[in-house]
């Protein structure tokens, strides 16, 4: 026995919310934290490679956000 999508009570896949990445608070938060990694990082005397990489994750962080943005409108 099938279910059919037009029965009531039974879900369909149009009704199924879209999976989804981090949580957007999550993502802030992150963001914050990467942001200001990277601004101690360049004053102190730490390997410029550690601010480097605090800075791409601060960039896809953001890049995250924005989609996230865009796909809620």
């Amino acid at each position: 026995m099938t279910s059919d999508p037009a029965t009531p009570g039974t879900p369909s896949e149009a009704s199924a919310a879209p999976a989804r990445g981090l949580p957007r608070p999550l993502l802030w938060v992150l963001l914050v934290v990467a942001v200001a990694a990277n601004g101690i990082s360049s004053l102190s005397s730490l390997p410029v490679a550690v601010g480097a990489t605090f800075g791409v994750i601060a960039l896809a962080l953001a890049a995250l956000l924005v989609r996230d943005h865009y796909r809620r409108r």
